[in-house]
């Protein structure tokens, strides 16, 4: 099956939208106490990111094989998140680690789009 993530993120926020053929799925948390005001945007992003295909398959959203779209903001992110590109921020290299192992447990396979913030439907969340 395939699934389209949105996610965004701040200090204060993090948001994330799942959709799957007529589904749509919007969920919000606030940051962890630890990364309240602690975390920049980009951070908060990639904490978005690991924690929405967590909970996605932790509800059984995404299974086993499935593909992800994933469309965020920062080409930056995508070009990380595609590569052996390592960053000096442990925070974001810690979320890439665990957004990969999540990818080879269970089979997934991840396709990154860059969109602008106007077509992040998540980003009203925040």
């Amino acid at each position: 099956m395939i699934h389209t993530i949105f996610c965004d993120g701040n200090a204060k926020r993090i948001c994330w939208t799942i959709q799957t053929d007529q589904n749509t799925v919007e969920q919000f948390r606030e940051q962890a106490e630890i990364y309240v005001d602690q975390v920049t945007d980009l951070q908060a992003t990639y904490i978005a990111l690991h924690v929405a295909i967590f909970w996605g398959i932790g509800v059984f959203i995404i299974k086993n094989g499935d593909t992800i779209q994933i469309k965020i903001e920062s080409e930056d992110m995508i070009k990380h998140l595609t590569s052996d590109q390592v960053s000096d921020n442990k925070l974001i290299e810690d979320k890439k680690k665990f957004i990969n192992m999540l990818a080879e447990q269970r089979s997934l396979t991840y396709q990154y789009e860059k969109i602008p913030h106007e077509q992040n439907i998540s980003s009203k969340m925040l």
